[in-house]
C-alpha cells in the first residue's frame, strides 16, 4: 500500500524527520510518500498559521488521487484541515493528534500531552474536546520552544520534553505521554525508557492506524457529512479549488 504523509508546514527538513519516523513504523510492504505543500507557513503555532496551512494540505490530498495513494496522514498535531480532507477523497485520512489520543486510550486510563509554545494550549484543548477525550487528558504541558526550535536544537528539545514528561508522570499522575508536535518523533523511544510509561508519537500512531484501515478495506463514508463538496466557482487565489473533477463529484 502507499500512504501519503503530509507535513502541513513548508519546512522540508522537518518533513524529512517525519518521513524517517513514518518509515520506521511502516511495514516493509508499505510505501511512504512524505511531502510538504508548495504553499503555507514554515511552522504552525497559531490559529492563523493553522488556517493558512489548510489549502496546501487539501491540494496535496487532491494530488494523492492521481498518485495511487491508499491513505493519508496529516502530520501536524493540530490536525489542520482533517474534516475538509475527508470531503475531497474517499481514502482514509488520519490526523496524528486523533491517532495518538485514540491509541493512548487503549494503553492508559489517563494521559498528558507535552507540546510546544503556551499559545498552543487552548487550540489543543478545543481539539481534544472535539475528539471526546477531555476526561482522559489530564494536562496539556507546554514548553518555551517553537516547532522549528526542536529541529535546530534537539538537545534542548529532549531536555524540555524530559522535564515536562517527568512532571506529567509525577504531578499529573499521567499513565502515558503524548508528544504534541510532529517534530518530536525522534525523542519518543528514549523518553519512554526514562519515564517508564508509554510515550506516543503521533506520526507513528497515524501510520499504523492508516495501515490497519486500508487492510480492513474501509473507506471514508460519503453518505452525508463527508460527501464530496458541491461544484461551485471559487475565485482569486482559490480558483483551482472549485472544479477539480478528480475530487469534486
Amino acid at each position: 500500500m502507499k500512504i501519503k504523509v503530509i507535513n502541513p508546514n513548508t519546512t522540508l527538513a522537518m518533513t524529512k524527520g517525519i518521513e524517517h519516523a513514518a518509515k520506521s513504523a511502516a511495514r516493509p510492504d508499505t510505501e511512504i510518500l512524505a511531502v510538504s505543500p508548495k504553499m503555507g507557513p514554515v511552522s504552525i503555532e497559531s490559529y492563523y498559521d493553522e488556517y493558512l496551512s489548510i489549502p496546501g494540505v487539501l491540494e496535496e490530498i487532491k494530488k494523492g488521487e492521481d498518485e495511487g495513494v491508499d491513505a493519508f496522514v496529516i502530520a501536524c498535531y493540530g490536525d489542520p484541515g482533517l474534516n475538509a480532507a475527508r470531503e475531497v477523497t474517499d481514502k482514509p485520512v488520519v490526523g496524528i493528534a486523533e491517532a495518538s489520543v485514540y491509541l493512548a486510550s487503549m494503553l492508559a486510563a489517563r494521559f498528558s500531552i507535552v507540546t510546544v509554545l503556551p499559545r498552543i494550549k487552548t487550540m489543543l484543548e478545543e481539539l481534544i474536546d472535539s475528539y471526546g477525550m477531555e476526561k482522559r487528558v489530564l494536562n496539556i504541558r507546554t514548553t518555551p520552544m517553537g516547532v522549528l526550535d526542536f529541529e535546530r536544537d534537539p538537545e534542548a528539545g529532549i531536555e524540555m520534553l524530559r522535564k515536562e514528561g517527568k512532571k506529567a508522570v509525577e504531578e499529573d499522575h499521567a499513565e502515558a505521554i503524548l508528544l504534541g508536535c510532529a517534530g518530536m518523533a525522534e525523542f519518543a523511544d528514549s523518553l519512554e525508557k526514562e519515564l517508564g510509561v508509554p510515550v506516543i508519537d503521533g506520526v507513528v500512531a497515524g501510520v499504523k492506524f492508516a495501515e490497519a484501515i486500508v487492510d480492513l478495506g474501509k473507506k471514508t463514508s460519503k453518505l452525508k457529512t463527508y460527501k464530496y463538496p458541491e461544484k461551485k466557482e471559487y475565485i482569486g487565489e482559490l480558483k483551482n479549488f472549485g472544479h477539480n473533477e478528480a475530487t469534486i463529484k
